[in-house]
């Protein structure tokens, strides 16, 4: 016997899983949707509007590329002084920093012990003196007996090598007293030239050998500029070449200079050779010890190159390398490009390669940025700050 109630469960559950279907229709379509509008939202992003960059347009400044040395003021001859004799140090009458003239007294030795031989020397040149004396008055005796013939041959002999004795102790002793005079002259220590104390090497009361240096002295009237090259500079700073010499004691003045001497070899230390230039027109505001910067011409392919001036802002570095970040012209995205920089300032750097007339230079942000983003150029606010 069939049950009706089991027949009517059998015939539903077809009709109810074609509701449920009915049912999530929608939601898998809005599903879809959702799916669909989230690719569209995603493509629509990755189309970025452009960067703002602060770029400008660079043109040279139409300077040949200069290189800078430190270099310092010095007196183109100085001399130590020193004694001629040994002694003790009793006075010294000048200071580092003094000016001196010529034949001025700057030191003085004891002088006791020199003035005890001079004395000496003096009694050895009188009592020689007195022996010369007797020796001509028995030679001129003998003489006169001789050609009498009162006397013999050999005693005319014996006066005559006498007296050639004492006449050379006489001249000895006369020389030694001359030399004892100087060694007590030279205890005092006296500038031989116009010039300017740099140094003092010893001490009052000090006892210093012959020769041993008390003063350093730069003279007068030449003076010399001094630098120490690399081996990159030696071809712009040959004998007879020209130079700029700028002095921050007087930064509104430069001097022209000429390259007078370059060492034959390079020191041992640190490499380098040391040049010295002479002013054509020094004046009295150029003083001995001064700080000085040299400029020259390079010489080579940077001196041929006109350069570009930057602000510091502007440098990037790949790695140990400059460089600056490009805007291309075409496409405006950014193309990071190595450059050579030939000299750093306080504020700029002067860049010698690697860039060519016209190019856009990003100048500031150039940690914010990548190769190949596109950028939209925008002029500074301030455009005298990144003037040259």
């Amino acid at each position: 016997m069939k049950h009706p109630g089991r027949h009517a469960q059998t015939t539903a559950r077809p009709h109810l899983s074609v509701v449920g279907r009915s049912k999530r229709a929608p939601l898998v379509i809005a599903a879809c949707c959702a799916v669909l509008l989230a690719g569209c939202h995603h493509s629509e992003t990755l189309v970025s509007a452009p960067k703002p960059v602060v770029a400008l347009t660079l043109h040279p400044d139409g300077n040949a590329v200069a290189n800078t040395l430190p270099g310092q003021v010095q007196a183109r001859y100085s001399t130590p002084l020193s004694f001629r004799v040994a002694g003790k140090v009793v006075e010294r009458r000048v200071r580092i920093g003094d000016t001196v003239k010529q034949g001025q007294v700057l030191a003085m030795l004891d002088q006791a012990d020199l003035r005890n031989d001079l004395a000496n020397a003096r009694a050895q040149l009188e009592a020689a003196e007195h022996r010369l004396v007797y020796a001509k008055q028995q030679l001129d005796r003998d003489r006169a007996q001789s050609q009498a013939n009162l006397i013999a041959p050999a005693q005319m002999e014996q006066t005559q090598d006498a007296y050639a004795s004492a006449l050379a102790q006489r001249d000895s002793a006369r020389a030694q007293a001359a030399l004892v005079g100087d060694r007590l002259r030279y205890a005092t220590l006296v500038a031989d030239h116009d010039g300017v104390i740099t140094s003092e090497d010893a001490d009052t009361g000090q006892n210093v050998q012959a020769g041993q240096s008390v003063y350093h002295l730069d003279w007068t009237g030449d003076v010399d500029i001094v630098c120490d090259a690399p081996e990159s500079a030696l071809s712009s700073l040959t004998v007879g070449s020209k130079a700029r010499v700028s002095l921050p004691a007087a930064p509104s003045q430069t001097f022209e200079a000429r390259v007078r001497e370059v060492s034959p070899t390079a020191d041992s230390q640190s490499r380098t050779w040391r040049v010295k230039l002479s002013l054509v027109a020094p004046n009295a505001a150029v003083r001995m010890g001064m700080t000085a910067t040299i400029a020259f011409d390079a010489k080579g392919e940077a001196g041929a190159a006109r350069p570009f001036k930057l602000p510091v802002t502007a440098l990037f570095h790949r790695g140990e390398e400059p460089a600056v970040w490009v805007v291309r012209a075409n496409t405006d995205t950014l193309e990071l490009r190595p450059v050579t920089i030939a000299r750093y300032d306080e504020r700029s750097v002067l860049v010698a390669s690697g860039l060519r007339d016209g190019d856009r230079v990003v100048m500031q942000g150039v940690h914010a940025v990548n190769a190949g983003q596109h950028v939209q150029v925008v002029a500074p606010l301030h455009p005298e700050d990144f003037a040259s």
